[in-house]
């Protein structure tokens, strides 16, 4: 048999399993896929995402900072790698991901709200209000960014302008509004 033929073989496998929501058995065989092909992208990228799945947060960095080790390696690897990082309390290394991913696609507004979310537990507000800022430019429909530039307003004294978006958020989403307004004490 040949090295392609078993190497798709290997994901046909992968993918039956994971359909059929056995994803042990689907992580076994990407295991297996890596022992015969070491550090290939594919198996890196779905072992992680699928302890991600299982709760492996770890284990799942592991794999990405394998993929990401490669010079092949996409933003959304990079945004993967920082998004489980921000989670598990790795907000340095975090940024470091965010930052990479953005140099590889700088309109990922996924990385900007993660880079915003890393600055922010740093207290690093001007940088956070910048990347929120470029996360709202990218996704002005999406509450999340103006919700947490809002906050940014409110921790740098500057209610005038989490006011601002208050009043933003209640032409398309009100309940965040309102969530902002009972948190900040603001009104709008």
């Amino acid at each position: 048999m040949s090295v392609k033929l078993r190497w798709y073989l290997f994901r046909f496998y992968a993918s039956v399993f994971i359909v059929l929501g056995l994803r042990q058995k689907a992580i076994e065989i990407f295991d297996q896929m890596l022992a015969e092909f070491p550090n290939d992208p594919y198996a890196l990228s779905s072992l992680a995402y699928l302890k991600t799945q299982e709760g492996d947060k770890l284990g799942a960095i592991e794999m990405y900072k394998k993929v990401v080790s490669r010079s092949d390696a996409n933003a959304q690897t990079w945004y993967n790698l920082g998004f489980l990082q921000e989670e598990t309390g790795q907000v340095e290394d975090a940024e470091f991901s965010f930052r990479k991913a953005l140099k590889l696609d700088e309109k990922l507004d996924l990385a900007w709200y993660g880079l915003g979310l890393t600055l922010i537990q740093q207290r690093r507000f001007d940088d956070a209000v910048k990347a929120l800022k470029k996360n709202t430019q990218l996704q002005p429909m999406s509450p999340y960014g103006w919700y947490q530039l809002a906050r940014v307003y409110v921790d740098r004294q500057e209610p005038e302008e989490a006011v601002k978006i208050i009043k933003h958020l209640k032409e398309f989403e009100p309940k965040f509004a309102k969530q902002l307004e009972r948190e900040t004490g603001l009104t709008a």
